[in-house]
């Protein structure tokens, strides 16, 4: 047998997506590429690996076996790496992340300079809605995880991060009379809310239960991206993240409507399990944030403390 460590991946990837194409987005390769290998791979071995059933690819027990056997190997060839840089004194490990949606606006830019200064650590950052991310910080399956509104139901420790800011948003062209109430906006705006689950819906939800405003008009769309790509098209209004929406605010795309009780104001806050053992990479990442991380708010994030 002559396989690669890159069919490996690409195998495990397509194990875990079930999806040829859901393994290509995620690897970033081309769909035809990741079929390729695929194919390859496949032919190393007499006893099929996956099947095809309609457009759908189901993975064989013995794929499974192979899966689980090629995982290992990654494993190692990893510890082999790992060992070696820290031979060389250099941090080494994985460093596991949960974060919420419209958090990959915030966190990358806590993390570029570490993780360049540290070669051997690597990153894995997984980026769902808040409920996803509390799920997977409940059963520590990560180290940190990235909210702006901080679970109830768990026991846990915090560094503050950032300020989140959310505003009432919509199209730039449309026009808003000065000194209109709330109320009036709210009933004639059809309004874009995220999926259940978000955190930003439940920070909007919580606005209109305690402004005790009706929402009579509702669309529910499940990214901010999506949202953002709405509000664009002219299909209505949302209350957003401010962090999302810098490079259209500079465009002219989207304006900020001003309204009554608006912006609401919560905390980007990297939070862990309360009494957590860290490990090297984790604990080096903590104590380097709260180092570094006015100066990072003041370098990548001036433009927004301006509102």
């Amino acid at each position: 047998m002559n396989y690669t460590l890159n069919q490996l991946q690409i195998f495990l990837k397509v194990v875990e997506t079930e999806s040829v194409t859901k393994a290509a987005e995620e690897l970033h390769l081309t769909q035809p590429a990741v079929s390729i290998q695929l194919r390859n791979f496949q032919d190393q071995f007499e006893i099929p690996l996956t099947e095809v059933v309609g457009r759908k690819i189901y993975i064989t027990d013995f794929g499974r076996e192979i899966a689980e056997a090629a995982e290992h190997i990654i494993n190692q060839v990893q510890a082999i790496n790992y060992k070696t840089m820290a031979f060389k004194g250099q941090l080494t490990g994985r460093l596991k992340l949960s974060v919420v949606s419209t958090g990959k606006y915030v966190m990358p830019y806590f993390l570029a300079d570490f993780i360049n200064m540290n070669p051997g650590v690597e990153l894995l950052m997984d980026v769902t809605n808040k409920n996803k991310v509390v799920e997977s910080l409940e059963n520590n399956e990560v180290d940190f995880a990235l909210v702006s509104i901080l679970p109830a139901t768990l026991n846990v420790e915090k560094l503050d991060l950032l300020q989140n800011k959310l505003y009432l948003v919509g199209r730039a062209v449309e026009n808003f009379k000065k000194g209109i109430k709330t109320k009036e906006i709210f009933r004639d705006l059809p309004l874009i809310f995220r999926e259940k689950g978000s955190g930003t819906r439940q920070t909007m939800e919580s606005f209109f239960d305690r402004n005790k405003i009706p929402v009579l008009k509702k669309m529910e769309l499940t990214s901010n991206e999506a949202v953002k790509q709405a509000l664009l098209a002219g299909l209505g209004y949302s209350i957003m993240p401010l962090i999302g929406i810098k490079n259209e605010l500079h465009n002219n795309e989207l304006q900020i409507i001003p309204t009554k009780g608006l912006p609401i104001k919560t905390t980007w806050s990297l939070i862990w399990l309360k009494g957590k053992k860290h490990s090297p990479v984790s604990l080096s990442l903590l104590n380097y944030l709260k180092t570094k991380k006015t100066q990072i708010v003041q370098e990548k994030f001036s433009w927004y403390e301006q509102y």
